[in-house]
């Protein structure tokens, strides 16, 4: 994942977000400067709308979802779940004006999308774009959306954890999430994680829930850097590239690397003979401590690359080299 300036405007592959003033904290003057570049989506798929969905369980089927309105020219960012499989999309922005939006592009590995409508007539606010990879646990946040139906509701809270892994809609791994405290419901799918300066850091999309539809106080954004990396993509609707190595992992018993649990036949892994029960404790030299270790250390290759893995099979240590493919659309099930 590459980092990013706090510069006075962000390139992004011919989005130009430029910086506004910025509230010094949270409260109420937040939502009067960035509610104007918060949008309400429902996304109409079979007469039924999509919205947020909950960690490990699928997409729910319910009200709407949130976006965020990112340049003058009617893009918009959200998450790919919100729109997936959409007939018709409707967009309403703070002063109730509607659009039809499309979709420009989407990446259901990162559950990114991004929209555009006409932006004849509209005065559009977009937000600036902050950096996740400078946040730190306790860094304030603030979240708006639409949770339940409640219009442009603010929830706040603070960075609970960085680098978590969290399950994408095609079965594979988002690396380098955002946890928070901050309330996210059903409706705010999509919307913006806003840092203590108003920036956009994060992509609202998953919860914990403990079995149920609502809130836990364990809720998960993508990071802002990892959508920067690909925006110049989606703009253009191509098919954003992960590498792929091939395996599913976990944590091994003693903490002291990644567990692997099946290699995918004809895959990179399965190649460079890698083998179920190994465990990798290295990745081109760098220590990998557990499952997220190694999702994030194959999330910053591209296919293509190769990569020498430590690995711990039985009492001895063995070194495999494994050229990186591209990911396929959908994970392995099985």
């Amino acid at each position: 994942m590459n980092s990013s300036r706090p510069d006075d405007a962000d390139p992004t592959g011919g989005i130009t977000v430029t910086r506004r003033a910025n509230s010094a904290e949270h409260g109420p003057g937040i939502v009067e400067e960035f509610d104007a570049a918060l949008v309400d989506l429902s996304a109409t798929l079979s007469g039924q709308l999509v919205g947020p969905r909950s960690r490990g369980r699928g997409p729910h089927v319910g009200d709407c979802g949130s976006g965020s309105v990112l340049d003058g020219q009617g893009r918009i960012l959200t998450a790919a779940h919100v729109v997936a499989g959409a007939s018709s999309i409707k967009v309403t922005f703070q002063d109730g004006t509607t659009r039809t939006a499309r979709v420009l592009g989407s990446d259901q590995s990162t559950d990114i999308a991004l929209l555009k409508v006409d932006p004849s007539g509209l005065t559009l606010h977009p937000l600036a774009l902050g950096s996740s990879k400078a946040l730190s646990v306790g860094d304030a946040l603030a979240v708006i959306g639409d949770p339940f139906q409640y219009s442009r509701s603010l929830s706040t809270g603070v960075v609970s954890g960085l680098d978590r892994t969290i399950g994408a809609t095609n079965g594979f791994s988002i690396a380098h999430a955002i946890q928070t405290d901050a309330s996210l419901n059903p409706g705010n799918s999509g919307g913006p994680v806003l840092d203590e300066r108003g920036r956009l850091v994060g992509i609202a999309d998953q919860i914990a829930t403990g079995g149920t539809q609502s809130s836990s106080g364990v809720g998960f954004a993508v990071p802002i850097d990892l959508v920067k990396s690909e925006l110049s993509q989606l703009e253009r609707g191509a098919q954003v590239s992960h590498a792929y190595l091939g395996i599913e992992t976990g944590n091994s018993s003693d903490g002291k690397g990644a567990l692997v649990g099946s290699v995918q036949g004809g895959g990179p892994a399965a190649g460079a003979g890698m083998r179920s029960g190994d465990v990798v404790t290295a990745f081109d030299g760098t220590p990998v401590h557990g499952s997220n270790d190694l999702v994030a250390a194959i999330t910053s290759h591209h296919p293509g690359d190769r990569v020498k893995l430590t690995v711990r099979r039985g009492s001895s240590s063995v070194e495999v080299t494994a050229t990186l493919a591209a990911q396929p659309r959908q994970a392995a099930s099985g």
